[in-house]
């Protein structure tokens, strides 16, 4: 297996850590791999980690889902976050190449989203037909809603991206591709996808919904140590608003278990728990790294209860702490 060029430079920063005790943190540097699409998400981890703990650096790099993964199988680093959990085959490999154990955790569940621009007039889409879209069997706006009769233009993040990867295996036949089927257009990350709706009008993006929840973006503004108190706070209560510079379909799914209800749901924190919203799936963290690493701390650190509130705050739904309602307002 071919060890990326980017790995490489990231192995030169893997700092060796001395033994900790059980509850401390370890100081030094390590890297992590991410998809694109929790880009939002890992930044934010790190900011707080690393105010936090000073003497910790984690370094990101925001690939494709499958670069992640075989960077971490060539041990070019010891940590991703993707949308699949390792294979048997996979750990087991780790174990026996690199004595590496393997830690993977599901860290939150997260909602694929389709966007398009505020002027488009549909609002809301069945699973039925985004398959039909998919597929290329609808082409145009005004076989879904008035008279436009623009052709839709899907745009996502790009081929690899676990997005593309989760769309494809759910509405796709075997070996074919959304880019062979539709008028597609892959662009290099999430930020663009939602730069190209919020501009063009016949365009439908695919994008994880945590590019669209507005308080993190808030969260930007505020001085970090008074975000720390909010994440530390135990007792609160969160309403997540989700970004009105696009437009976010709804999304239905009449099958038996709902009576082939037509309600549509928009993919806030609350109906991607109880299921009500159909595109979801699972985030996980993989960690090889050992305990008394840097890599381990921050592995600890997002999936307790500071980092799982964190995501909270994206718009997506994290694994181990109470779902929270997302509004539009």
């Amino acid at each position: 297996m071919k060890l990326p060029i980017i790995a490489s430079i990231a192995l030169a920063v893997l700092a060796a850590c001395t033994p900790i005790k059980k509850g401390e943190y370890a100081s030094g540097s390590a890297t992590i791999f991410c998809d694109d699409g929790f880009r939002t998400i890992l930044e934010e981890e790190i900011d707080v980690f690393e105010y936090t703990y000073p003497q910790s650096s984690i370094i990101p790099f925001f690939v494709s889902q499958q670069e992640a993964i075989d960077t971490l199988l060539a041990d070019g680093t010891q940590a991703i976050i993707v949308t699949k959990e390792l294979t048997t085959e996979q750990i087991k490999y780790m174990r026996s190449k690199y004595k590496r154990v393997v830690r993977q955790q599901p860290i939150a569940v997260d909602a694929v989203a389709l966007i398009t621009n505020k002027d488009n007039p549909v609002d809301a889409l069945s699973m039925e037909e985004i398959g039909k879209i998919l597929n290329g069997e609808i082409t145009k706006w005004n076989q879904l809603a008035a008279n436009d009769t623009a052709d839709i233009k899907i745009v996502f993040d790009h081929a690899g991206s676990s997005t593309v990867g989760y769309l494809r295996e759910k509405f796709l036949p075997e070996g074919k591709t959304i880019s062979e089927l539709t008028n597609s257009f892959a662009q290099k990350n999430n930020a663009q996808v939602f730069d190209i709706v919020k501009q063009d009008p016949g365009a439908l993006g695919v994008i994880s919904v945590s590019w669209l929840g507005e308080d993190l973006q808030k969260a930007k503004n505020v001085p970090i140590d008074q975000r720390m108190e909010i994440y530390n706070n135990q007792n609160d209560t969160i309403k997540t608003d989700l970004t009105t510079e696009v437009k976010i379909l709804k999304v239905s799914n009449p099958n038996e278990d709902n009576d082939f209800s037509l309600v549509s749901y928009a993919p806030y924190q609350k109906y991607i728990y109880t299921g009500e919203y159909p595109l979801v799936r699972k985030v996980y963290m993989i960690s090889t790294a050992s305990n008394s690493t840097v890599m381990h701390s921050f592995y600890v650190f997002v999936t307790g209860f500071v980092g799982q509130k964190i995501i909270s705050k994206t718009g997506i739904l994290p694994y181990t702490n109470n779902p929270r309602v997302v509004q539009l307002l």
